[in-house]
């Protein structure tokens, strides 16, 4: 990569973002850090870095709200009201000072000149790429007066549906479904895309989701990243892979993927996609045939033992191996030096459940770390994920109902009253959910009553969800869309109304992780930019308006600050969890929760109150009592595909800015050379990657990090680009999740494609 000295001295200069850029850069490998915090720039580089140092700067406290493992705790930078850098906070051990490439970028992110500034009216159509700007009265009135329109009209608010995810995870963002919830009863797309048939298979097992802190894995003895790739995507968490692997610690990477963290570990194990499960339990058997099950453990703190391992006795190592293409050989050195370490930990992927057979891979796992004593232990554990600090008071989301208010029966009919006079007050009404992970199924589908208002936050479901032809068909049926976001992308492409919001550095928020156990303030470092305001802001104009029109109509505050809201969220339970007195303790930095290692009680939240290899749970959602063998979606066409994260972007934010588009440039196509050979394909060729669900024209790049018969693809965003993985991904169900999130996953790496060069 080159680097003009013209280009650099160009950013150095540009009066906002400098720290952060050349970190960026050092992570890139451009430049080095000498002692005293001198730069040296390599070759490609020809030019001089200053040092900068941190005085004169106002200091801020913020934490990165996207949906990662880090969740990073930052320390931000304002010189004369403008953002100048961030850096990661010192005090957090996770975070450790450090940010990850995408971080870095923020304050380019924030001063982009993509991001949208103003309310705006898509007035040609949708698609048509015709805009006016509004002001923030107009849009309000616009979007209050359907509301109510169809309120009149319809006699409830079922109309109006509400799809959000987590473009944003800061807890005072859960006041967007506050919002919806304070209008009536609506439509919600409910579920999750990202971990629910590990959830689900979890929580059949432990009767919760529970892993122990990623830290103390520099203390564990043997380490399987299964499905996994930290080294990309969790860069705070390796530093403890690579401190377990100085102390003498083997670290196995399980994926069908040469991936980043493969090149680090100890071993790197090619295992066929979807195989995982048969693997797992074929190593739990041979670990057993060996009497190396923890048998005080296991009679302890297990419930169906005996069923699971007298199941085992079907299960065929040979077929294990010819399922997985791992040698019988290899098979068994795995299991045993598992089994022999003490502590050994296994973590979990999220793209190893996004199958058809997902959550009884999981479950499989689950077994093999509790057949080893491995559950409850320091440094053990099954892990995938927690929310056992998130417990928050969810304040803004907390609105009642209108008085009046009509919506769904448990039999799933409108009931009442219409027009709103003379309800049953006993009947118990709820919102209209829909499957998350079918949304345009669910939008073409819904009936009595259609969708007629559709808000999307904190999400970009054109980029990122599933049959993408038919949301686009499914968009065009809705009366108005309306899109809060930071920048123009896919989604707003096709909605009516789009909304300027603000990033975490223009509003409070307070931030944890699904991953570690560390808790972050996030300050107002800035003023928001142009006419931007946070999701609560905009809840709260919406509710004056429609009070002022019809009085009683909304019930979210009329009145909001961000920082007021913030500090509502905190409560004792979290105080003391995290050892702090006050919030303001953290406005010296991050906390971090009491250490607590899950399970080691021996308290199970199941039935039975202990690790349940037998779950009558699970037989009540229609899958296997035991974690059993699930065969994989079959093949539908030639290849299978597959879709990573990329260390440049989060899912489709980050990689629309333009200092990661000089590292990042164009997406591609990732072959195997025997395919492309036998396509007559070479790296450069434009390929139109294909399948029944549409077609895809990319560069390709021939590669062995992938195997024979599997394309990769990133399932990244590019604004200069037609480029969308999501042209190829159905939306097949993965195994598990209605459970408890309320729909099943997404089967996602079980897509096939063809290709052919063009």
């Amino acid at each position: 990569m080159s680097y003009s000295k013209e280009k650099v001295e160009g950013i150095l200069n540009d009066g906002l973002q400098r720290r952060g850029f050349l970190k960026g850069l050092v992570a890139c490998g451009v430049l080095s850090v000498l002692p005293g915090g001198r730069l040296l720039a390599n070759e490609s580089l020809n030019t001089k870095i200053p040092y900068l140092g941190e005085k004169e700067y106002e200091t801020f406290r913020n934490a990165c709200p996207r949906n990662c493992y880090d969740t990073c705790s930052i320390k931000t930078y304002v010189k004369d009201g403008v953002m100048q850098f961030i850096e990661g906070a010192t005090e957090s051990t996770f975070t450790k000072g450090g940010c990850c490439v995408k971080g870095n970028t923020y304050s380019r992110r924030v001063y982009s000149p993509k991001r949208i500034k103003y309310p705006m009216m898509q007035v040609g159509g949708k698609g048509s790429g015709s805009w006016k700007r509004l002001s923030w009265d107009d849009v309000i009135s616009h979007i209050g007066d359907k509301i109510l329109t169809m309120k009149k009209d319809d006699g409830h608010l079922l109309g109006a549906a509400l799809t959000k995810y987590s473009g944003n995870f800061g807890i005072t963002h859960y006041g967007v479904e506050g919002m919806f919830s304070s209008i009536g009863y609506t439509t919600r797309f409910g579920g999750t895309p990202c971990w629910p048939a590990g959830i689900d298979a979890q929580n059949f097992d432990t009767g919760n989701m529970w892993c122990n802190d990623p830290e103390e894995m520099k203390d564990s003895k043997y380490i399987i990243l299964w499905g996994v790739n930290p080294a990309s995507n969790s860069i705070h968490t390796m530093k403890y892979i690579y401190e377990a692997k100085r102390k003498g610690a083997k670290v196995i990477v399980i994926d069908p993927l040469f991936t980043e963290t493969a090149s680090k570990a100890s071993e790197y194990v090619q295992v066929k996609a979807g195989s995982d499960g048969l693997l797992a339990l074929a190593m739990t058997k041979i670990i057993i045939e060996n009497n190396l099950h923890d048998k005080k453990w296991l009679k302890k703190n297990s419930h169906g033992y005996k069923k699971f391992a007298t199941y085992l006795k079907t299960i065929s190592v040979k077929k294990a191996s010819e399922v997985s293409g791992l040698s019988e050989k290899l098979i068994k050195e795995i299991a045993l030096d598992f089994a022999k370490a003490d502590p050994a930990t296994i973590w979990m992927g999220y793209g190893l459940q996004r199958h058809t057979n997902g959550g009884a891979m999981v479950r499989a796992i689950d077994a093999l770390v509790a057949v080893t004593g491995n559950v409850g232990k320091y440094a053990g554990g099954a892990r995938y994920g927690h929310l056992s600090t998130w417990g928050f008071n969810y304040n803004a989301m907390t609105n009642p109902k209108p008085e009046g208010s009509i919506g769904y029966t448990a039999s799933g009919a409108v009931m009442g009253d219409v027009h709103g006079a003379g309800s049953d007050e006993k009947v118990k009404y709820s919102d209209r959910y829909l499957n998350i992970n079918k949304t345009a199924d669910g939008i073409l589908t819904a009936a009595d009553p259609k969708i007629k208002l559709l808000w999307v936050a904190c999400k970009n479901p054109m980029a990122q969800d599933f049959d993408r032809n038919k949301l686009i068909k499914a968009f065009n049926t809705i009366d108005t869309v309306v899109v809060a976001d930071q920048f123009f992308n896919e989604t707003t492409k096709w909605a009516d109304i789009v909304l300027p919001v603000t990033t975490q550095f223009e509003e409070y928020d307070v931030n944890v992780s699904y991953w570690h156990y560390w808790l972050s303030l996030n300050e107002q470092a800035i003023k928001p930019l142009h006419e931007a305001k946070s999701d609560l802001e905009i809840a709260s104009l919406l509710s004056t308006y429609m009070n002022k029109k019809e009085k009683g109509s909304c019930t979210f505050p009329q009145k909001y600050d961000s920082k007021k809201s913030t500090i509502k969220e905190f409560n004792n339970g979290i105080y003391e969890q995290f050892g702090i007195k006050s919030w303001k303790d953290l406005r010296n930095g991050p906390a971090k929760a009491k250490a607590v290692i899950p399970f080691a009680d021996g308290k199970f939240g199941t039935p039975s109150g202990k690790f349940e290899f037998y779950s009558e749970k699970a037989i009540e959602f229609g899958h296997t009592a035991l974690p059993e063998y699930l065969e994989v979606r079959k093949p539908y066409d030639k290849y299978r595909l597959t879709t990573l994260h990329s260390r440049f972007s989060l899912h489709s934010q980050f990689q629309n800015l333009d200092w990661m588009e000089d590292v990042h440039p164009e997406p591609f196509v990732y072959i195997n050379p025997s395919d492309a050979t036998n396509k007559r394909i070479k790296t450069g060729d434009m390929v139109a990657v294909f399948n029944k669900q549409g077609l895809l024209r990319v560069k390709a790049k021939v590669t062995d990090n992938t195997p024979v018969g599997t394309f990769m693809m990133y399932e990244q965003w590019f604004n200069n680009s037609i480029y969308n993985v999501n042209e190829l991904v159905d939306d097949t169900s993965s195994d598990m999740g209605s459970f408890k999130t309320g729909a099943p996953g997404i089967a996602l790496q079980d897509t096939y494609v063809n290709v052919r060069k063009v």
